[in-house]
């Protein structure tokens, strides 16, 4: 499901540049981690930057952190005095990560935390414009639930991965993640109290707005 090489390099000369940190930043995740297509990258990057500007959002939480680079872009879009606040579970990715994050432009944006958003993001008692969904893919439900408690009428929520390389539509693809991402589609597809669109940018981009 993800677009051409050709296309993706055609695109990427004719959008706003992401800048030679965030290009070092993605050059350092694809040299020294295991898993670097999980970094959001340039094309992504841009949008959730110009989202979050379009969205006028302030406080912005962040489910899965990996490398940090899209919460940077994030960073970048903000209103004065706002923050993002992003969750990873996994350690061991936390100097690599924390030291690009410390180091960015935006640094005193960005609250990093090691641990679980779902038991630690409803405890910092924030009411949320953005939350952005791109964590664990068997736990996108219980992430949605949650965000819904703590996303104010009118936020937004940004789910990645919702195309799954276009297995959702396998039907003999029955694996723990696969099917977790189908019930998730499905349960967001039902929700009357969300307006929602998927994206077929990159590997899927679910854009939920509350209404109520």
């Amino acid at each position: 499901m993800r677009i051409s090489t050709p296309i993706e390099e055609y695109i990427m000369e004719h959008i706003s540049p992401e800048g030679d940190y965030l290009y070092n930043l993605y050059r350092a995740t694809n040299i020294q981690t295991v898993n670097p297509q999980m970094a959001s990258g340039h094309i992504q990057g841009r949008f959730l930057k110009m989202l979050v500007e379009m969205m006028g959002a302030k406080n912005i939480l962040e489910i899965g952190t990996f490398t940090g680079y899209s919460a940077i872009c994030m960073a970048e879009g903000l209103q004065e005095g706002g923050k993002v606040y992003t969750f990873d579970v996994n350690d061991e990715l936390e100097d690599f990560t924390r030291k690009w994050i410390e180091g960015s432009p935006v640094a005193d944006k960005i609250c990093y935390r090691i641990g679980s958003a779902l038991d630690e993001a409803p405890a910092l008692g924030v009411t949320f414009d953005l939350v952005f969904i791109d964590g664990d893919k068997r736990e996108y439900i219980e992430y949605y639930q949650m965000a819904m408690d703590i996303l104010r009428t009118g936020g937004w929520i940004l789910a990645d991965n919702t195309l799954w390389d276009g297995h959702v539509i396998e039907p003999d693809r029955r694996d723990a993640q696969t099917e977790s991402v189908r019930r998730f589609n499905e349960l967001i597809g039902k929700d009357n109290r969300v307006e929602k669109v998927i994206l077929p940018l990159r590997d899927g981009l679910t854009i939920i707005r509350k209404i109520e």
